[in-house]
This record gives C-alpha cells, sequence and structure tokens, in this order.
C-alpha cells in the first residue's frame, strides 16, 4: 500500500516566504532557506516550493536561489512558479528540484505537461490546480495565481493533464486557502474519483483532524499545508504520528 505523504508547502515571494488568505492579503512570515533546514530536520516527506509572483511577473522562480535551497533540501523537492517551456524545466532541474509545477501554463498551453513527461517522466510533472466554488456549488479552475477565470470544471482538467502524462495533482480550494477552517472534501473527491494518478489536497488545513478527514471522506494520496505549520505548534512528524494511530499508513 502507498504511504500517504505530510507536504508543506512553502509561498515564496522575492526573498521570503508569505502567508494569504484566498490567495491574497499576502504577508511575510519568514525565510524560505531556514523553513527548507527546518522542515527537513522535521522529518517531512516531500517539500514543495511556489513562486507566486512569478506568473504575473512572466519569470522563472531564481534560479541561483533554488539551487541554494536544494543544497540543504533531503526530501523529493517541487518547484512552480512562470514554468511555460522545456528550457524552463531544465533549468530547474539542473539546479536541484526533483519535480516542477504547472499551473498556469497547464491551462494556456497545456502541451507542456506532455512535452515534460515525455522528456523527464510522469513522476517530474506536478500540475496544480486552484478551484473556486459558484454560488450553484459548482468548480471552476482559475489560473494567474487565482485571478483569472478559465470555464473549466477541476474534474475537466484533471482529466485532460492526466492523458497528457501528468504525474500527480495539487488540488487548491481559492477559498478556503490560508483559512485553516479544514480541506474543502467534496472538491477533492470529485477529482479523486476522475482520475487514476494521485491527488495531493492543498488549502485550508488547520488540524490534524482535516488531513484525516480528506484522507478518508476525499481519497486524497497526500496532503498539503502552508499556514498550519508556520501559525501552530503542530508539525509535519506529529501529523503523521496522528495519521498512523488513526488507521493511516505513513512514513515514520
Amino acid at each position: 500500500m502507498l504511504k500517504i505523504r505530510v507536504i508543506p508547502t512553502l509561498l515564496w515571494k522575492g526573498q521570503g516566504l508569505m502567508k494569504g488568505e484566498a490567495f491574497n492579503s499576502w504577508r511575510l512570515v519568514g525565510s524560505a532557506q531556514q523553513a527548507v533546514k527546518v522542515f527537513c530536520m522535521r522529518e517531512v516527506d516531500e517539500l514543495v516550493l511556489l513562486d507566486i509572483a512569478a506568473t504575473a511577473e512572466k519569470r522563472l522562480p531564481d534560479i541561483e536561489i533554488v539551487d541554494e535551497l536544494a543544497d540543504d533540501c533531503f526530501v523529493p523537492f517541487s518547484v512552480g512558479g512562470g514554468i511555460r517551456t522545456l528550457d524552463d524545466v531544465t533549468r530547474l532541474l539542473r539546479a536541484g528540484a526533483d519535480k516542477v509545477v504547472v499551473n498556469t501554463a497547464a491551462v494556456e498551453r497545456n502541451a507542456i505537461v506532455r512535452e515534460i513527461a515525455s522528456r523527464f517522466g510522469s513522476q517530474c510533472a506536478v500540475v496544480s490546480i486552484d478551484a473556486k466554488q459558484h454560488p450553484d456549488r459548482t468548480y471552476e479552475v482559475f489560473i494567474h495565481c487565482g485571478t483569472v477565470p478559465t470555464g473549466l470544471s477541476p474534474v475537466e482538467h484533471a482529466l485532460r493533464v492526466e492523458a497528457l502524462g501528468a504525474g500527480e495533482i495539487l488540488l487548491t480550494s481559492i477559498e478556503r486557502d490560508g483559512t485553516m477552517t479544514g480541506y474543502d472534501v467534496e472538491l477533492t473527491r470529485q477529482v479523486v474519483d476522475a482520475v487514476k494518478i494521485p491527488v495531493i489536497a492543498s488549502g485550508g488545513c488547520g488540524t490534524y483532524a482535516h488531513m484525516a478527514d480528506v484522507l478518508s471522506q476525499g481519497g486524497a494520496s497526500a496532503v498539503a499545508a502552508s499556514a498550519m505549520f508556520q501559525f501552530t505548534q503542530q508539525t509535519p512528524r506529529e501529523a503523521k504520528q496522528y495519521l498512523q494511530r488513526h488507521g493511516f499508513p505513513v512514513r515514520i
């Protein structure tokens, strides 16, 4: 049986880590390098670093900083932000990333997903899907850091990128981002039921119980959290211990 992964997400802008709510109201919360060192000491399964300004500024994450962070990272390291071409992917992998995360480009130029999978393998291609729920309870995918609607449903988009070769999906509820009120279990279940590749639940985690809920009821393969690990005393190791006590297979 595959192990459940607990994955801290680092939202990066400029030289520091940011905390937002519903993809808005960003504020500086600390050093990316320090966070990477601390999380590796705390036995996380993976780390995801997302440059939240890269797409708007039409650039990649700073390659030199990615290189420095990768030197301190001893777990699988995924990096996203502004990726549009195979050359962008190559540069990030050479800097030390193990996987790349594509979001906006997976909608605007979705051939990039096939290109990454063909050149580097599906395990390298993580597609980030950010979704909002409308008043009629339907969901829509948004890109450009949650600012541009696409007209796509998360299920429709997930099926498309799976067919293109994506290895896994990072699924984020925009409304719940940074709120620590719990994952959107319904959104997660819809996408999990539609695809065969792993789905990482993201957006809204505030307690270990929230993780258990989205794993048992939403069917997620992994759980990502950001604010919970930055603003509470809860740790990735304790999260895995909690999940293990509740019958989930984790790597301790």
